[in-house]
């Protein structure tokens, strides 16, 4: 899908280089694919202490299957 972003060039050009992409596109791809990532783990990190356990579950009983 095309699409024309105005972006700041300096940022694009910054990220080339910090990124060693040859090219803008592998630059903005690869910058919106670490934004998704770090936002579904934030969305993890909130979970924590909202799960329930079973307080009876041996996990260590897992381990000792042949």
């Amino acid at each position: 899908m095309a699409t024309n972003l105005a972006i700041d060039d300096s940022l694009i050009e910054e990220a080339k280089t910090v990124g060693h992409h040859k090219t803008k596109k592998a630059a903005v791809t690869i910058a919106l694919q670490e934004y998704i990532q770090r936002h579904k783990q934030s969305e993890i990190v909130n979970l924590f202490g909202n799960i329930e356990y079973d307080q009876n579950y041996d996990y260590k009983k897992q381990r000792n299957i042949p």
